[in-house]
């Protein structure tokens, strides 16, 4: 790395190389998109999409949400609105640049029915305690609210030094999870930061590799392990300015296994 990154470390990158299986590079290449989607339906973005708000503890079966999607069949709202908010969310930034700018407004679409207005797109300046959605118990406390703002700016830093990169395959895979985990960490947001995160992953790796990463099921990966998920995610430590980034190698391999699922 020719640049400095002000957030994200490159400490356990040479590791990661040798943990990445050499078929990476394939397995990604003979991505495509589902034979049923349309163009008015993704199959893969609905996936995404209710999968990763199952993470967040949202009803509806990811089944039913498919069937809504591809057939319009009509559920309560209650249990269509956020995860359609997330597909809206994707469909945008599959159409625009990795950007802040963007990334705020693609915030605004994720909690348009999870938060008030006026905090849908904005940082929060108050301090969070976040708690894992399938226990209610407390998994980390994120950055301070004083923070929040300079290590938004720090992580957005990075990923725009990444972007102008020339990256290998395994290097894109290593950078697009540590985008997730720092985001995570910082938790910039009221709410949404998750989903916001894994979107923001699979949004890189398109920014660096192509339309393909939208038919990764690293989402899909996350859910069918979400046990796994939260461990790794906790493995770090409870206080955002003692996280030990060290220990964050079995969570940077999940999404490599979400290629060619």
């Amino acid at each position: 790395m020719n640049d400095k990154l002000k957030l994200i470390p490159t400490d356990l990158l040479a590791e990661y190389r040798q943990q990445v299986g050499f078929d990476l590079q394939d397995r990604f290449d003979s991505l495509k998109d589902a034979d049923i989607s349309t163009d008015t339906f993704s199959f893969y973005t609905s996936v995404s999409a209710i999968t990763s708000s199952r993470i967040e503890g949202e009803q509806m079966e990811v089944d039913s949400y498919l069937k809504h999607k591809m057939l319009n069949l009509g559920y309560q709202p209650d249990l269509v609105q956020k995860p359609n908010d997330l597909y809206n969310a994707y469909q945008f930034a599959q159409k625009n640049e990795l950007n802040s700018s963007n990334l705020f407004k693609a915030h605004q679409m994720i909690t348009a029915h999870l938060l008030p207005e006026n905090k849908q797109g904005v940082l929060r300046s108050g301090n969070m305690v976040v708690m894992e959605h399938q226990t209610g118990r407390i998994q980390f406390e994120a950055a301070p609210g004083q923070q929040v703002k300079a290590l938004f700016e720090s992580l957005a830093d990075d990923i725009e030094s990444l972007k102008k990169q020339n990256l290998s395959y395994p290097e894109v895979f290593y950078f697009a999870s540590f985008i997730h985990l720092v985001f995570v960490n910082i938790h910039p947001f009221e709410d949404g930061n998750g989903r916001a995160a894994r979107l923001l992953e699979k949004w890189f790796i398109a920014e660096k590799l192509g339309p393909q990463a939208w038919f990764i099921q690293s989402e899909l990966n996350y859910y069918n392990n979400v046990n796994a998920y939260y461990k790794n995610l906790n493995r770090l430590g409870l206080l955002y300015e003692q996280l030990d980034y060290t220990k964050a190698l079995p969570f940077l391999l999940m999404l490599v296994e979400g290629v060619g699922l």
